[in-house]
């Protein structure tokens, strides 16, 4: 009986060892590092000691109902949803790889003692776009010729475009080599760039521009004044005040993180010389940190460096003039019945939206009352935007107080259903507001115009009535609202005049849908 029990003891203590074994296995932080790590086995030996900075520094990536897995998948149809809108990046490029031979090891003592930088970029044959990564990656901001950016907009009043963005000269950004071979040429020669970093219908491509000064140097000669250990996202902006084009940018540098495999929210770098700008507190609220490429004492070295491609080449932009046929959908279908013609990750991105702010993004918040509606107008008003913005917008709607007047009126004489009308003004209101509101909204009405790219966040009941005047029927808001699945409508006019009884009429009409009587 003793050695019965002699037996059972040992058993137990041998089982519980095991599960104490494994169970801090799992925990030790090694393990993070080398989960972090799968994705960017080129980082192992560059990076391994800079994790526990990222793990402790960097946002983690919020939990997000709509979130579908972002991992490499060479099936991806060609013009498909999910090519045009999450991972369509397919096709691998390795341009340079770490050395790792003992000569090179030798060449490189006293000389950081890692293998050298490497370089790949992932192709989307649907976008015609490239997001390019690198390791051990040195910008020397002096030798990019542009204004230094982030100054307050009231002291760079009448400050040319021209000044702000980037031109870069050669070897503004390098990157270390152990072979000697290597040392003093470009990484890229221009059939690459022409293959993977097209012009296209882009005037002056900064992203190509950047790749294209990058020259390799040996150890004795990668200096830096600072390293940046946490993978950094390098931006280049153009329409940087326009909300509509600030979306697209904001949107590349999503897709850009989750493509790579980022294990948290990376840090942004601005690689222009733009003035501060509202949206700044989005680009604050989406990522770890943002800094302005001129706000460096000295060169930079980056262990981890992404480069996001160009608002210009996602689907917000080139959905204007090709046609993207994809229409919104819940992750939780796309989960169980797969669609090419069908994508989730504008809800995705909404919700990631929401979450930076702190705002509710789970399933329970997607249902309103039936008795209670809020009915949000978004506004145009004046404000200054921008260094050679003259502070008057250009008017899309001649009598939108007119029209505002009435639907207020309207809404406080709704007899079935409680309907509180929401002056959208936007350009004097903080992003999370803007954000919230648009959450909390059953119907969005307002005139065509780039405040309008905030259906983004609505949830997915929400009922969208532009008002597009004769000069400005573009297809934007359209998009958008089917990329994302939320019913649309639209009041084309013969000029910029709406006459108020047709704005309440088409009103009335989806009042009704949502269940209140007239």
């Amino acid at each position: 009986m003793n050695s019965k029990k002699l037996k059972l003891i040992l058993f137990l203590f041998t089982v519980n060892s095991i599960t104490l074994y494994l169970y801090f296995s799992v925990h030790h932080p090694d393990y993070f590092r080398r989960k972090q790590t799968e994705n960017h086995p080129d980082l192992t030996e560059n990076h391994s000691h800079s994790q526990s900075s990222v793990i402790s520094t960097a946002k983690p990536w919020p939990i997000l109902p709509s979130y579908l897995p972002w991992s490499q998948n060479p099936n991806v149809a060609f013009r498909s949803c999910e090519g045009y809108f999450g991972n369509g990046f397919t096709r691998r490029v390795d341009v340079f790889k770490p050395s790792s031979s003992e000569s090179h090891r030798k060449f490189d003592a006293g000389g950081g003692g890692g293998a050298g930088g490497w370089f790949r970029c992932f192709y989307s044959e649907t976008l015609r776009s490239s997001i390019c990564e690198g390791g051990r990656i040195r910008m020397n901001a002096e030798m990019i010729v542009m204004s230094r950016g982030g100054e307050k907009l009231e002291t760079v009043i009448g400050r040319g475009e021209e000044e702000e963005l980037p031109a870069f000269k050669a070897g503004a950004f390098q990157m270390e080599v152990m072979e000697r071979s290597k040392i003093g040429k470009k990484l890229v020669d221009r059939d690459f760039l022409n293959d993977y970093l097209q012009n296209g219908a882009i005037d002056r491509h900064t992203m190509r521009e950047l790749v294209d000064s990058i020259q390799l140097v040996g150890p004795d000669e990668f200096e830096c004044s600072e390293w940046i250990e946490e993978p950094t996202l390098l931006v280049t902006r153009f329409e940087y005040a326009n909300v509509f084009h600030t979306f697209t940018d904001w949107y590349s540098a999503y897709v850009t993180s989750r493509v790579t495999g980022l294990p948290n929210r990376p840090r942004i770098v601005f690689v222009d010389g733009h003035c501060e700008a509202q949206l700044e507190e989005t680009w604050n609220a989406l990522f770890s940190s943002i800094r302005y490429a001129k706000s460096f004492g000295g060169p930079v070295c980056f262990r981890h460096a992404i480069l996001s491609p160009l608002g210009y080449e996602t689907a917000w932009f080139k959905g204007l003039s090709e046609d993207i046929d994809c229409n919104g959908a819940s992750a939780h279908e796309l989960w169980q019945h797969p669609d090419d013609k069908k994508t989730a990750r504008l809800s995705e991105f909404g919700e990631m939206l929401r979450a930076a702010f702190g705002l509710p993004v789970d399933r329970h918040h997607t249902s309103k009352p039936v008795s209670d509606h809020n009915v949000l107008f978004v506004r145009r008003e004046d404000y200054l935007a921008h260094p050679r913005h003259g502070g008057k917008v250009q008017s899309r709607l001649s009598n939108e107080g007119q029209i505002f007047d009435s639907i207020k009126g309207w809404g406080s004489n709704h007899s079935d259903c409680k309907l509180n009308i929401v002056n959208g003004l936007f350009a004097h209101m903080p992003m999370k507001e803007q954000v919230r509101v648009i959450q909390d909204a059953s119907v969005i009405v307002g005139a065509h115009g780039a405040g309008l790219t905030h259906i983004v966040s609505a949830t997915p009941r929400t009922v969208v009535l532009e008002i597009v005047a004769s000069q400005y029927r573009r297809p934007h808001f359209e998009l958008i609202a089917k990329w994302k699945g939320l019913e649309y409508h639209a009041i084309h006019l013969d000029g910029s005049y709406a006459d108020p009884p047709v704005v309440i009429d088409k009103l009335s009409s989806i009042v009704r849908s949502l269940g209140c009587r007239d």
